[in-house]
């Protein structure tokens, strides 16, 4: 039996043997040999398949990106596993401050603020009174006070300390909050009173570098480098306690200048405060007298009248001038206290600080030049660029009242008021070769323009001169043997309410150090010191700023590592004297 089937639309014919098995695909000959059901069903589950794979592909991507791209680095050599870095914000935003040699003097510490809202609260007299018991230095009346005041935002208590907290959290009202906060603190305290200043509740800068610098110092959290030597400082500041408490003065100041840069290595005045304690009742203790202390300075004025003279020309250091008798300016008197009536060299001028011999060497280079070397001096205005932010302008006569009289009287320290750090600069531009620099107080100073006042020659014949004043002048109580110290002192009655008063005087030291290469000046005043038994009722400055400042030099010398130097005539009377022979 032969059976033929149509493949085609011209249904061709194909031939089987009989008992030959039929191979045929249903798709090819378009018949439909399952269910159609079935087909679906395939389908969905083909579907679902997909979707999974799709799904477990993305967790597994996932994964891998996480567990390892993030987690695992692969080098060359090993694995090393990675420890992710946490990039929290941190709560401080207020630049330290160190000193020169980076020990920090004022830092910020993380601290929280306890706060509510008022509005919220309903058992204010409960709390109040337990909050008090926390804080025994805020009374429960200005609890209560703040837990009732008609407002949505309250401060109960700033910068509180974590144990605080702990006990605030422990008392259970949901109504205090707290705030994240910081706090400025000052761990040196009183040692840079007067130079680091203060900041407010805010962190704001409101006094001394803290407000100068406030910019700065917000805007950034590197750190600000002072030049200040806290070594140094501690030493200064313990020799000014020490002096004041001795002499039984009002107040004292000190200032230790690099002579060549006039980088301040040292300032302090006392009596001082504790930078960490910002509610003072006497507020007297804020007055900076290093940069604020306006006052007229007397013969170390003297110093500056005689460098004048040599450098102008018109006065010689042979000259000598007739102290014989006082100098009559018209009703007035100029006379001299405990100096020998004779001629007087230039020398011996300063050595005797001689009031006479000084208004006539002024009085011979005249108005003109005295003014036009004050203002070189920088003795006419405020301090430039000093970052301090207490500082003072000089007083002084106008250039049209500024008679005769004026320039004989300036020439030894009256009639012209300046602060201390007005001297010192000006004293260290006389003695470093002529070269005047304004001061500052933190490393990255920029914006400090030098310039020649005196000639080299003036300053070296200035060093010479204040050396002898050391050696057998009024300084003699600061000649410390090995570190050739030059300076002046100076003794002026003190001004108060606009009247001189009898009795009272502020008496300064000036001075640098070795005379040889001076590198360091310095400078010290003493306000309204007492006599005493040891000084034999004397109050004068050869008596307590002289001998203050000798002792200062022989502490931080060594500290700036300044080599004592002893010539051959000073270590041939050291010998004699332990032998008992005199010279």
């Amino acid at each position: 039996m032969v059976l033929k089937l149509s493949l085609s639309k011209k249904k061709p014919t194909f031939s089987y043997v009989p008992g030959q098995e039929i191979y045929f695909s249903p798709s090819r000959f378009g018949w439909e040999t399952e269910d159609k059901s079935v087909n679906i069903c395939r389908s969905r589950i083909m579907l679902v398949i997909a979707i999974f794979v799709i799904i477990y592909s993305i967790i597994i991507f996932r994964i891998f990106n996480v567990c390892l791209v993030d987690g695992i680095q692969f080098d060359k050599e090993e694995i090393t596993y990675y420890r992710p870095k946490i990039r929290a914000s941190s709560p401080v935003h207020r630049a330290n401050i160190t000193d020169r040699n980076g020990v920090v003097v004022a830092t910020n510490l993380p601290t929280v603020n306890l706060l509510c809202n008022p509005k919220k609260v309903s058992n204010a007299e409960e709390i109040a009174k337990k909050l008090h018991n926390i804080f025994n230095d805020i009374s429960y009346d200005v609890f209560l006070e703040k837990l009732t005041k008609k407002s949505s935002f309250a401060y109960l208590k700033r910068n509180i300390s974590p144990f605080q907290q702990a006990k605030v959290n422990a008392l259970g009202f949901p109504e205090l909050e707290f705030e994240e906060s910081e706090t400025r603190v000052y761990p040196q305290k009183e040692l840079l009173a007067h130079v680091l200043g203060n900041t407010d509740i805010d962190n704001i800068g409101i006094s001394g570098l803290e407000k100068s610098l406030n910019n700065r110092l917000s805007s950034s959290t590197k750190d600000l480098q002072l030049t200040i030597d806290l070594g140094v400082q501690y030493a200064i500041r313990d020799e000014l306690i020490k002096a004041k408490e001795k002499f039984m003065a009002e107040r004292a100041t000190a200032i230790l200048m690099d002579i060549k840069t006039s980088e301040i290595i040292a300032l302090s005045s006392v009596p001082d405060y504790d930078l960490n304690k910002r509610d003072f009742k006497n507020k007297d203790i804020k007055f900076n007298f290093a940069t604020q202390g306006v006052y007229e300075a007397g013969s170390v004025f003297k110093v500056f009248n005689t460098a004048l003279g040599l450098d102008s020309g018109k006065i010689k250091i042979t000259d000598r001038f007739d102290a014989r008798k006082p100098l009559k300016m018209g009703r007035f008197k100029i006379t001299d206290y405990r100096v020998p009536p004779k001629w007087l060299s230039v020398g011996e001028t300063l050595i005797h600080s001689s009031n006479i011999a000084s208004a006539q060497m002024a009085l011979k280079v005249g108005k003109d030049l005295q003014i036009r070397f004050f203002k070189n001096l920088g003795l006419f205005e405020k301090i430039k660029n000093l970052e301090i932010n207490e500082r003072e302008i000089p007083i002084y006569r106008s250039e049209k009242q500024w008679q005769e009289h004026t320039v004989a009287t300036t020439a030894y320290g009256y009639g012209i008021s300046v602060t201390p750090i007005h001297i010192i600069t000006a004293f260290s531009s006389i003695l470093n070769g002529g070269i005047y620099t304004p001061p500052t107080i933190i490393r990255e100073s920029s914006n400090r323009e030098s310039k020649r006042v005196i000639s080299m020659q003036t300053s070296l014949d200035m060093r010479k001169l204040l050396r002898e004043v050391v050696i057998q002048g009024s300084a003699k109580n600061a000649n410390i043997e090995g570190y050739e110290v030059v300076g002046k002192t100076g003794t002026a009655n003190k001004i108060v309410n606009g009247k001189y008063i009898k009795g009272k005087n502020v008496t300064s030291f000036v001075s640098a150090f070795p005379a040889s290469d001076p590198k360091y000046s310095l400078m010290v005043i003493i306000d309204d010191p007492k006599p005493i038994k040891e000084t034999y009722g004397y109050v004068t400055s050869g008596w307590n700023a002289c001998p203050t400042g000798g002792k200062i030099i022989s502490r931080v010398a060594p500290q700036l590592n300044v080599k004592p130097n002893f010539d051959v005539s000073v270590q041939r009377e050291n010998l004699l004297k332990n032998f008992g022979i005199k010279n």
